[in-house]
Formats: structure tokens, C-alpha cells, sequence
């Protein structure tokens, strides 16, 4: 996949950066596709899922 270099240069991705696809499905066909850098991604689970894992390691 070939991103313009306005697209690149706009959102800072450089060469070697690694990029994460997420999807989303409406009527079981995929209607949408966005890319995120894969470190900002880890980012965003670890937000959303390090409460409940330390909720689990708790009990």
C-alpha cells in the first residue's frame, strides 16, 4: 500500500514506522478501514485494558 506523501508527512510516518489496521463491519461486510501507528495503538489498549487487568491479578 502506497500512502501519499502529503498523508505521510501530515500524520509524521516515516519509514520503518509500523502501522496496525482496524476494521469495522456493518452487515457483515467491512465498510471501514483506518490505520494507526502500532506504537500509539498499544497505547490505546493498555489504557483501556490495563484497570480491568489489574483488577484480574487481584483476584
Amino acid at each position: 500500500m502506497v500512502l501519499p506523501k502529503e498523508i505521510r508527512k501530515k500524520a509524521k510516518i516515516r519509514a520503518g514506522d509500523k502501522l496496525a489496521i482496524v476494521s469495522w463491519e456493518r452487515n457483515n461486510e467491512i465498510c471501514c478501514i483506518s490505520l494507526i501507528k502500532a506504537n500509539e495503538f498499544a497505547e490505546i489498549v493498555k489504557e483501556a485494558l490495563g484497570p480491568m487487568l489489574k483488577d484480574m491479578t487481584r483476584t
